[in-house]
């Protein structure tokens, strides 16, 4: 990398984020973007055959990070798998699309961050969006991201949303629209029944834009300021230590973990705890790193009676579907259908959400059994507990130190046993009669049934609850002391410095992030731009 070439913006982190904005702030020819990517190419064919996510888990493509214990959940480590390569984790999740709660928005607004209510957020979902069922209201048509129906619905997943309709719940045909509570089948970031990733729907169009630099296995090391400014940064680049400079700004797009990170290595951060890893403070900024949400579930696996689950999705039918017409189980997103209820019938908007895979789904498919099933997980949304990203040593290429305190708050775990006593009751319906064998168990002590008191549950959950790979909040945005940017993104303390990811949201929202970090980095795209005509 040459350093007497000055760009005009440098993103790090080519994941969810950093390519919307790759694509954005080149459609100016005269603006040169450095994009980094600290993977590799999105080439592998798992990324993008739909339901072969899970096996990139634990793969070259995966940070493959994993948390402290966890007190409150016996002391386990819990596995945080997280996308190294094109796309970030957008190229390798389960594509569900969810925008949160408008509520949630309107939250994000009252907590300091002028510009981010619901009606000012929803013309970027609408401008990123390509909504097969065409535009209305909420939907827009002619963005990057593709959004369509799920190709091929599993009869076990049709079985779940009528098990919800037999429970009283409301059907919902869009989680979307203009009501986000029911039960229905999710929608997907899908194209032609494969995978559309922020790389595949933002960034390969423009790969070819003169004014773009992509350079992948790019591993940040730090920012470099002159006084609070940031005039460049240093990578290590296939091993090699380069660096590049910057005329306009550094936006940090590396996610919920990377992002404090860099900005901590680069000496922003509470003074007290860089100086014990050597780093010279920039800006004493306490909140770097803090406020870690993450959304846990506990998956409820049952041996199906018919042999109908995406166990067969390799078999030489459905590949001949796949390869001929895109069509098939090897299409499925695995949870396939979904809820978002009230708990709290109190509540203004839902408080909890539902999974469901035809499948098995145990430790991440780490330790699924042979045979056919199916998994309903009750999933905790906008926890009550928080955590943080700290840093291990001054090395960029060590993983930070993630300790999310899962479970701290006690209401959380009260919320998540009267969800899964749901769970049990959806269950236990009619809807369910010709699927449900047994309850597979890794052992005596994890049996659950209707009849198991709320400490069982609890116990249950401590012992099976898993990460639902939601991290957020550890740059977030606000006015208030432990804010790390402001309403416009940028880095309080500094010049030209901003974060666009999942790290900036103050509160975590209802429901699968993917989609709203997409419409952060559309939003931030226009603040750069605005910045820029104005100076």
């Amino acid at each position: 990398m040459n350093d007497r070439l000055i760009y005009d913006y440098i993103i790090i982190g080519a994941g969810s984020a950093g390519c919307v904005l790759a694509n954005r702030l080149t459609e100016d020819a005269k603006t040169k973007v450095l994009l980094l990517e600290a993977g590799m190419p999105d080439k592998k064919q798992e990324i993008h055959i739909p339901v072969a996510f899970g096996k990139l888990f634990k793969s070259e493509v995966d940070w493959n990070f994993e948390t402290e214990p966890q007190t409150n959940l016996n002391n386990r480590r819990l596995y945080q798998p997280r996308g190294k390569m094109l796309g970030g984790s957008s190229s390798m999740n389960a594509m569900i699309y969810i925008r949160g709660h408008r509520t949630d928005f309107d939250r994000w607004n009252d907590l300091g961050n002028a510009g981010w209510s619901y009606p000012e957020v929803l013309p970027y979902f609408k401008k990123a969006e390509n909504q097969e069922r065409g535009a209305d209201e909420f939907h827009g048509i002619g963005g990057f991201l593709n959004v369509a129906d799920l190709r091929c619905v599993n009869p076990m997943s049709a079985a779940f949303v009528e098990a919800g309709r037999e429970l009283g719940f409301p059907l919902n045909n869009d989680f979307n629209g203009a009501e986000q509570e029911g039960f229905g089948f999710y929608q997907v970031t899908q194209k032609g029944g494969k995978r559309c990733s922020t790389a595949v729907a933002f960034l390969k169009p423009v790969l070819n834009r003169p004014n773009l630099t992509v350079k992948t296995n790019a591993h940040v090391r730090r920012l470099n300021f002159e006084n609070n400014k940031v005039s460049g940064i240093e990578i290590s680049h296939y091993g090699n230590a380069e660096k590049a400079s910057v005329a306009g700004e550094v936006i940090l797009c590396g996610g919920a973990f990377n992002s404090p990170q860099i900005l901590m290595l680069s000496g922003i951060g509470a003074a007290e705890k860089l100086v014990k890893f050597d780093i010279p403070t920039v800006v004493d900024l306490p909140g770097v790193g803090e406020n870690l949400q993450d959304d846990l579930l506990v998956s409820l696996s049952v041996k199906c009676k018919k042999p109908i689950s995406l166990a067969n999705a390799e078999s030489k039918l459905n590949i001949a579907k796949y390869l001929l017409f895109k069509k098939g189980q090897l299409t499925s997103n695995v949870p396939e259908a979904g809820a978002f209820v009230k708990i709290d019938p109190a509540q203004n908007k839902p408080d909890f959400q539902f999974h469901f895979a035809p499948a098995f789904y145990i430790n991440h498919g780490f330790s699924n059994p042979e045979g056919h099933g199916f998994g309903i997980a009750p999933t905790l949304i906008r926890p009550e507990s928080r955590g943080f990203v700290g840093l291990r040593s001054n090395d960029a290429l060590d993983a930070p130190l993630i300790q999310p305190n899962y479970l701290e708050s006690a209401a959380d775990l009260e919320i998540f046993v009267k969800g899964t006593r749901l769970a049990l009751e959806l269950l236990g319906t009619k809807a369910f009669e010709d699927f449900c064998g047994d309850f597979y168990h890794y052992d005596q002590k994890n049996q659950v049934s209707l009849k198991s008191s709320d400490t069982e549950l609890a116990e249950f959950i401590r012992n099976n609850c898993e990460t639902i790979y939601h991290p957020v909040g550890t740059c977030k945005m606000g006015a208030d002391e432990m804010a790390v940017v402001d309403s416009k993104l940028k880095v309080r303390g500094t010049e030209n410095l901003r974060v666009a990811d999942a790290s900036v949201f103050p509160e975590a929202i209802g429901g699968n992030p993917n989609a709203v970090v997409i419409m952060v980095a559309e939003k931030a795209a226009d603040l750069i731009k605005n910045a820029r005509n104005h100076q």
